[in-house]
């Protein structure tokens, strides 16, 4: 027997609806599992690439916190326009409510800066347009991430080969890379001591990728990780004057430089088909060269709503 209703509130803190169908596909959807949605997102209030002005999105991120029905606060979408916002945000209402906020890309700089500033964690999870909206959703990123947030753990398995052996407890945290990078030196990138640091990013060259992955060594963060996770960073075309040097090549390079160990493998970032993670949870990751698993624990979940977890997933 359902005895509660998940409430999903849907905010725009940065990008547009590049597809506004997909805003009703995704409703729908929803609605039709039997998930209550607030839609605080207007697509007659875009400005420029913005889904709303500042002011706008900052209202939308407020009032969907401020919601009493709403459990999870979802991006409509990434691109970006959260930088633009941080200094207005009020992090500690977001810790107070209790309410899951949900996204990724661009999304980055929000789960940061809670985290930072608060210690409330947060989801690295899917995106209302692009994946519950999508033409043709992709039922594994939609599964894992109800999986995920049912609780009270989650296992990500890779089979991914090649990778350094690796048994390590750590904090779960990261995302983007750029945007990671971009908060260097800013009241919201957190001192993470014994982390796993998660990264992806979308059209980043392979020399742009270790560029900021060596800022983030020469700026002392990497050293203090137990492991670094690469997920998916596609949508780059090599040139000629590459010379053979690759992803592969340049992952080779990392691992002959740093000393924290370093994976790939992990199925996360702008592909349809992503797993979802806790910003902040406990991690124990295991690599047996042949494949890894993490296992996440100790992130806020809506176990005490199973029921409805169940109907919407």
């Amino acid at each position: 027997m359902i005895t509660q209703q998940i409430g999903i509130a849907i905010v725009a803190p940065a990008g547009q609806a590049l597809d506004p169908a997909a805003i009703d596909r995704a409703v729908g959807r929803l609605e039709a599992q039997g998930c209550l949605v607030r839609n605080y997102y207007d697509h007659n209030a875009i400005h420029q690439r913005f889904g709303g002005t500042d002011a706008g999105r900052l209202a939308q991120l407020n009032a969907a916190v401020a919601d009493p029905d709403v459990q999870i606060v979802m991006a409509l979408r990434g691109g970006y326009g959260v930088t633009r916002l941080l200094p207005q945000v009020d992090f500690e209402a977001i810790a107070a409510s209790g309410k899951l906020l949900v996204g990724f890309s661009d999304i980055t700089a929000l789960h940061m800066g809670l985290f930072h500033r608060t210690g409330a964690l947060s989801y690295a999870g899917p995106m209302l347009a692009g994946d519950f909206g999508a033409r043709e959703p992709v039922q594994f990123t939609l599964d894992n991430f109800w999986n995920c947030l049912a609780g009270p753990t989650h296992t990500i398995t890779e089979c991914a080969p090649g990778n350094p052996r690796v048994q390590e407890g750590g904090r779960v945290w990261g995302g983007n890379l750029a945007m990671v990078v971009s908060l260097l030196g800013t009241p919201y990138f957190p001192c993470i001591d014994g982390g796993i640091l998660y990264l992806e990013d979308i059209a980043e060259h392979p020399y742009r990728v270790e560029r900021l992955l060596l800022q983030l060594h020469q700026a002392g963060v990497l050293e203090r990780q137990r492991a670094v996770i690469l997920g998916d960073f596609s949508g780059y075309t090599l040139g000629v004057n590459d010379n053979g040097y690759d992803f592969e090549a340049m992952v080779d390079h990392l691992r002959e430089t740093l000393r924290v160990r370093v994976l790939t493998g992990l199925t996360f970032g702008h592909g349809p088909k992503r797993v979802t993670i806790p910003f902040g949870a406990q991690g124990r990751l295991e690599s047996d060269g042949e494949g890894f698993t993490l296992l996440l624990s100790d992130y806020p979940t809506l176990r005490r709503a199973n029921a409805a977890v169940e109907r919407c997933a």
